[in-house]
């Protein structure tokens, strides 16, 4: 079954208010197929206290919700979370590397965003490479979604085709039958999760401020090895990419590269100060948001409200809540989101040589979606410049 891309009709100011209803929560988890896996990793690996990294997740989400009235997401940044994930021990990453990390990210962002660099660069972007980078990261992340589905390939397929059904309709909301789902399976497969379930006690824990904990050489690793590499990748994700989507599925609810950028450089400076973790507004959680029924900030308000929750509630034992969500099966959630993606930009109706440097600008943005937005620019000059006349 096609996944047709989604585009919602221009409404009224009095219909922009956030809504709560069945599928704005069924569209807020949407997105715990990219979220999932690197809290996990977080908390495994990098030795993150859960408490102050799902507060700053919260906060970030309920903020954004509010200001921006449509599901624009917050997510982990991939880069910093995949060398966390995979390079703690060798680099020596303290958690302390890992919030100094984000501080630095926040500075970033604020500096780029106030400045109007942010702006500026995505200025030189043309609509093609624009595009091609929002196509190449949903055939992207429908690759990372195949990775997962394929730990459990019987369960992710499952997953995948009756979800798939469930979208074909409206009454039935299929983000909230997956999750049903998740966890049934999830209690099946290991029997012992029911009892550390019900040994899970709620005790309040508010996340501390964490700045008088960070040295310098916290300061150095962090902004070297974690924060300055995922900068291109976050421009073409997080900023170009998103900023494209969104105006392309809310119309009327525009939003603005530099806009993006300060957001990104608040939530950051904001979650570091309590612990969390490098974050950014992904085009692939908006896709995912819109995908499974979100139509306002309603959805990211409630996901935020949730990981609040469990900050503040389970922080200490959310790795056993983290297990109710089988790695198929998020990988189906996130295959889709991908595919929403990858199929909402116009690839045929364009001129030859642009979209030539559409497709390739996709192939690149699989790989790298900083490198796709100059190897764009770089194209887009050669084809112009070849198509002067002589």
């Amino acid at each position: 079954m096609p996944i047709a891309p989604e585009r919602v009709a221009p409404s009224p100011a009095a219909e922009r208010a956030l809504r709560f209803d069945r599928m704005e929560w069924a569209g807020a988890f949407g997105d715990l197929g990219t979220l999932v896996p690197f809290l996990i990793a977080y908390v495994t690996v990098g030795a993150v206290p859960a408490t102050g990294m799902l507060c700053a997740f919260g906060i970030a989400l309920i903020a954004t919700g509010i200001v921006y009235r449509t599901p624009i997401p917050v997510q982990p940044m991939k880069a910093a979370g995949a060398v966390v994930a995979t390079q703690a021990a060798a680099l020596a990453l303290t958690p302390e590397a890992v919030f100094a990390a984000t501080l630095v990210t926040g500075a970033i962002w604020l500096v780029l965003g106030l400045s109007g660099a942010a702006q500026r660069v995505a200025a030189l972007l043309s609509p093609s490479v624009i595009a091609g980078v929002v196509v190449g990261l949903g055939v992207a992340f429908m690759l990372d979604g195949l990775a997962m589905i394929a730990s459990g390939w019987v369960l992710g397929t499952v997953t995948l085709a009756a979800t798939l059904a469930l979208l074909a309709q409206r009454k039935v909301p299929a983000m909230l039958v997956v999750l049903a789902a998740g966890a049934a399976v999830a209690l099946v497969q290991r029997p012992e999760l029911a009892g550390d379930l019900r040994a899970l006690e709620p005790v309040l824990e508010l996340p501390a401020f964490v700045v008088g904990a960070i040295t310098l050489q916290d300061l150095v690793l962090g902004a070297l090895f974690v924060a300055l590499p995922q900068v291109p990748l976050t421009l073409g994700n997080a900023v170009v990419a998103v900023t494209g989507e969104s105006n392309r599925v809310f119309p009327d609810r525009p939003v603005s590269e530099r806009r993006i950028a300060l957001s990104t450089g608040v939530i950051n400076l904001a979650g570091g100060l309590i612990g969390g973790v490098p974050m950014c507004h992904g085009a692939g959680g908006l896709a995912a948001h819109v995908r499974f029924g979100a139509r306002t900030g309603g959805a990211t308000v409630i996901i935020g409200a949730v990981l609040l929750a469990l900050g503040t509630g389970l922080g200490g034992s959310i790795q056993v809540v983290l297990q109710l969500f089988p790695t198929p099966m998020l990988g189906a959630v996130l295959f889709l989101a991908g595919a929403q993606l990858a199929s909402g930009p116009r690839v045929w109706g364009r001129a030859r040589g642009e979209r030539l440097v559409m497709l390739a600008t996709a192939a690149v943005a699989v790989w790298n979606a900083g490198a796709a937005c100059v190897f764009g620019v770089v194209a887009i000059w050669v084809l112009r410049r070849a198509s002067r006349p002589r």
